[in-house]
């Protein structure tokens, strides 16, 4: 299956996702799979996605039609049956039919979709017995990620887009705890404070503990032990390494939207071999994940085939131990985002892994073998059966259970989105190298890829942090500077007093030879005497007691 399109096109992308989102839609309503040159591409009708046939009992291919790409999917079956190929053989034709794909690497081993596989004989005749005309080897456009920046650029997300539910989900806090995370957010809206990493987050809550009361009487009740249990859970987190994931620049969405020049859809492969040690972080980020591109795509309806689709392999991790109201967004999303024109493919082991509400959700199932050794693992072998439409020509809890490496239980969807009977296939091989490749090619296809420098640089901008730090420094200097002035008052005070306890005594200093100067004329001796009097007392209470004095004096004159 080649890749083409109708006409001349050149692939821009602005900043802005909704413009890029815009421009994909546009040019994909006429494409469908492309052949292309530098100069030229001819347009050709889109095919849908051959995932295998040629079964014990399967009478036609099985095919994923692109229109139904985004009514989500389910890959599961037991370790060692071949999810992983799957998945890599789905990413490979979505890409080939235009639509960029992003998909976890738990074990390193899809990086390989990168280089063209090499001939076996094995693989050929497979193609050959299902009837896949033009089998050959091809590499796929990818672009390598890693939360930790070592095997991929750097994936980046700030707090604030992360927010307080999916927070509390990460640092698995109680009721109370997570009542005080949205008392910091709301705090970093109300005073301006942008919480964009950890150190944010912290200086938030220390501003919060300093000012406990005041924020108690406006937001609710704010306790020292639950911040310093957020305090304690934040550093263990630090320590598992989020500081790569919380800081900046932030992933652009519109980076995981690319197309290549030959009308390809890019392949994200995010490195999640270290991530996996940490569950908690590992769900949370694909959450958020999701969660953005819910937020921020526009309303497409049924389109030709998907925009974007994703890969999440190990989902059992996006459920368990979640509350109920995470499990509820979770819902919420995949239920909502194929409007959007998102497809969402979940890889685990056992269908019981994904919650009733999501699973109903998923469409197209391709299910590997189930091994029943226990009575659980047979109850689970039923359920997992009991969601197919039933084929009368076998028993599908039978197939499931034999099925062997390569080969599944396949249902996609039909015309009017009905789902397909379930048939026994044998999938298809995958065209481009199955496993891993070396490091060196890994860090050549990283120096060409087209985000090549963008997110290797990590940025610390002006936030909650430098602000708080600022407005402290400020206090700081004034009370510096109302202390001096306090020491500079207390010192004139003291040589006050100094002065006054050395001055010499009154009561033994000599007469003065001078003489009061005389009273003015036509003052009269009473006058005289209480102008003497007033000036020898000079307190107001003894000008009072004179004047009461005189007074007496005046009456009997």
């Amino acid at each position: 299956m080649s890749p083409a399109w109708t006409r001349e096109v050149k692939i821009r992308f602005p900043k802005r996702l909704g413009l890029l989102y815009v421009a994909i839609l546009a040019e994909r309503q006429l494409q469908t799979e492309r052949v292309c040159n530098r100069e030229r591409c001819v347009v050709m009708e889109q095919e849908p996605i051959f995932v295998g046939g040629g079964g014990e009992t399967a009478r036609e291919p099985q095919i994923l039609r692109l229109g139904y790409g985004n009514r989500h999917g389910l890959i599961a079956g037991a370790t060692g049956t071949g999810k992983t190929i799957t998945m890599q053989i789905l990413a490979e034709e979505f890409s080939n039919a235009g639509v960029p794909v992003f998909l976890t690497d738990i074990k390193g081993d899809c990086s390989g979709m990168s280089m063209p596989g090499t001939p076996r004989g094995g693989l050929e005749r497979r193609a050959e017995t299902i009837g896949l005309e033009g089998y050959g080897y091809r590499e796929s456009p990818a672009i390598f990620w890693d939360f930790f920046g070592e095997h991929g650029h750097p994936v980046r997300a700030t707090m604030a887009e992360v927010g307080p539910l999916l927070l509390s989900r990460m640092l698995d806090l109680t009721e109370a705890q997570e009542g005080v995370i949205n008392v910091a957010f709301r705090i970093s809206d109300d005073e301006g404070l942008p919480i964009l990493d950890l150190k944010d987050l912290r200086a938030i809550l220390s501003f919060l503990g300093e000012n406990q009361r005041e924020i108690s009487q406006t937001y609710g009740n704010v306790t020292t032990q639950s911040i310093g249990a957020i305090q304690r859970k934040l550093l263990v987190l630090e320590n598992q390494g989020a500081a790569h994931f919380f800081s900046e620049p932030a992933l652009e969405l519109s980076d995981l939207m690319r197309v290549a020049p030959d009308g390809r859809g890019y392949i994200s492969i995010l490195h999640a071999e270290r991530l996996m040690r940490t569950p908690q972080l590992y769900a949370t980020f694909l959450l958020w994940l999701l969660s953005q591109l819910f937020e921020e795509l526009p309303e497409v309806g049924n389109p030709e085939k998907p925009v974007l689709v994703f890969f999440f392999d190990e989902a059992h991790l996006l459920f368990n131990g979640a509350p109920r109201a995470l499990v509820e967004k979770v819902e919420r999303v995949a239920r909502l985002i194929r409007s959007k024109g998102v497809g969402v493919y979940f890889v685990t082991q056992n269908p019981d892994d994904v919650p009733d509400t999501v699973l109903g959700q998923l469409g197209n199932r391709i299910q590997h073998a189930l091994r029943a050794f226990t009575a659980r693992d047979q109850q689970a072998l039923r359920r997992a059966a009991q969601t197919y439409r039933p084929n009368p020509r076998f028993d599908i809890a039978d197939a499931i259970r034999d099925v062997g490496v390569g080969e599944a239980v396949t249902s996609f969807l039909e015309e009017k989105g009905n789902p397909g009977v379930a048939e026994r296939t044998m999938i298809r091989p995958p065209s481009s190298l199955i496993g891993p490749i070396e490091e060196g090619q890994r860090q050549m296809l990283m120096l060409r890829s087209p985000v090549a420098g963008k997110y290797e640089r990590m940025v610390d901008s002006d936030s909650a942090h430098e602000m708080l730090a600022r407005r402290a420094e400020a206090a700081a200097r004034e009370a510096e500077a109302a202390l001096k002035a306090a020491e500079v008052e207390k010192e004139r005070e003291r040589e006050f007093n100094n002065a006054r306890r050395y001055e010499p005594a009154t009561r033994n200093a000599p007469r003065p030879t001078t003489r009061a100067p005389a009273a003015r004329r036509g003052d009269t001796a009473v006058d005289a005497f209480a102008k003497s009097m007033a000036r020898q007392l000079g307190t107001r209470s003894g000008q009072a007691l004179m004047r009461g004095v005189l007074g007496g004096l005046l009456k009997g004159r």
